[in-house]
């Protein structure tokens, strides 16, 4: 069929054609005054990622802009909480009007906040902004201000679930870290006790004082004890030396004066034995002179040499005492040594638990605030207003599909009633049906212009009719 063929059809079928678009208008315009009106009310609400948490001051991460992050605020939004949160804004569940429709619909199964809320999450539709953080929730109702209403409704609702989201998590932490806080405060109340007891039980004040005092102790003794071993020492060298050279016999003015007058004495006698003979009255008297000397130098050198005996003695004595008290002193510093260490565990163990108190009531404090904040990261950019006009069903709209469509239909309806009963309208019909050579044609005019009206053709039979 060519393009000549198709429109001589369409000329010689448009009633047909116009019948079935207005038909179709009439449909069209039909439909959408007997559709209920519907009215469509939009609003918005800005994810900030980039606000600081006001207890912890640090920003939040930049991961935040993620698309998964808006999809999550999407699916938080559509979200059953949320919704049900707004069946409980608006009241909804106390309508006795939609509590019937809900034992009518489900026959009592299930609970009626639910059923609402999944009627309200049919007519919601959130979607975010392109390349930005914004979120817009659009609800689509039969009535205006309801639509308003319920759009507001879900945005609020979103942010008060936003902020639930934030604070319990934050709720539940600080419950927890108080109840490590008693915990914490009673293991450092134990760790102080103990700590208090063995001081008073070993009696220290100041561990490190008293072990500073009692190792100079300590050293002091030890250094007497070394002069004392030195001078025993000596003192035993003396004794064991012939008493003429020891030290202190040669260094004494008494016994150096009692030999020389032994030794003038002895030059005298040795005089008057040559000159006045043996039992001359005058060398017997030198001679009882220089014995008394000679007495006298001995015992003023058994003297001396008692005396060394005596103070080597008194060494030996006072080296045992002093090795007493050193091995004493020793031992008592030791033991501090050791309440030291016994008492820098139980501090240890009291630091430790200080540490973790502090830590402990400090994340404690933390989550307190956090599970007391009243800021999110969601902000309102607008409040849904009543629309004056419905959303659908678009009048003008529907026409112009219809009219479109209707046209489509009446061209296909047109082609159908000629298909199977072709008429002849042009040559090329003939040259197509009859496979006949057309050798002229002729141009009616006046009364056999009527005569050239369209014949059927009666293919098979030989004829025209």
């Amino acid at each position: 069929m060519t393009l000549y063929q198709f429109l001589l059809i369409l000329k010689a079928r448009y009633r047909t054609i116009i019948m079935v678009i207005l038909l179709a208008l009439a449909a069209a315009l039909a439909v959408s005054l007997l559709l209920p009106k519907v009215y469509t009310a939009q609003t918005s609400v800005l994810v900030d990622v980039r606000s600081a948490d006001p207890v912890a001051g640090a920003a939040q991460s930049s991961g935040m802009v993620a698309p998964s992050y808006m999809a999550t605020q999407v699916d938080i939004i559509s979200g059953d909480r949320v919704a049900e949160r707004v069946v409980k804004m608006l009241r909804l569940d106390e309508d006795p009007q939609t509590k019937a429709e809900w034992q009518e619909a489900t026959q009592g199964r299930g609970t009626f906040d639910a059923w609402i809320a999944k009627s309200l999450q049919k007519r919601l539709e959130v979607r975010p902004a392109r390349e930005s953080n914004v979120i817009n929730i659009t609800y689509k109702g039969f009535d205006a201000d309801a639509s308003a209403a319920i759009a507001n409704a879900f945005a609020q609702a979103y942010l008060d679930v936003n902020l639930a989201l934030k604070t319990e998590p934050a709720r539940l932490y600080a419950q927890w870290f108080d109840e490590q806080t008693k915990v914490s405060r009673a293991n450092l109340e134990k760790a102080q006790a103990r700590l208090s007891d063995f001081q008073q039980k070993a009696g220290i004040v100041s561990s490190d004082e008293r072990v500073d005092y009692e190792t100079t102790k300590l050293a002091q003794i030890s250094s007497q004890l070394t002069t004392v071993q030195g001078d025993t020492t000596d003192s035993q060298s003396k004794r064991n030396a012939r008493g003429d050279t020891v030290a202190e016999v040669m260094q004494s003015p008494l016994i150096n004066g009692l030999k020389a007058d032994i030794a003038r004495l002895e030059a005298k006698v040795q005089e008057n034995n040559v000159n006045l003979g043996v039992n001359h009255p005058v060398r017997q008297r030198a001679e009882a002179e220089l014995a008394s000397l000679r007495s006298r130098l001995t015992s003023e050198t058994g003297r001396i040499t008692a005396s060394i005996e005596t103070a080597y003695r008194v060494g030996k004595d006072r080296e045992r005492e002093l090795q007493a008290a050193v091995g004493a002193q020793r031992s008592r510093v030791l033991m501090l040594n050791k309440q030291r260490d016994e008492l820098n565990v139980y501090r240890r163990d009291v630091e430790a638990a200080q540490r973790a108190f502090e830590t402990v009531s400090q994340s404690a404090s933390q989550s307190r605030l956090q599970s007391l904040t009243n800021q999110t990261n969601v902000v309102r950019m607008d409040t849904a207003l009543a629309p004056l006009e419905p959303s659908s069903p678009k009048l003008i709209l529907n026409l112009l599909i219809a009219a479109f469509g209707g046209t489509l239909l009446g061209v296909a309806w047109a082609l159908l009633l000629e298909l199977p009963n072709r008429r002849i309208r042009s040559a090329e019909d003939l040259v197509q049906l009859l496979d006949i050579p057309v050798l002229a044609t002729l141009a009616p005019t006046g009364g056999a212009a009527r005569l050239a009206a369209p014949q059927r053709l009666a293919l098979g039979h030989g004829g025209a009719a």
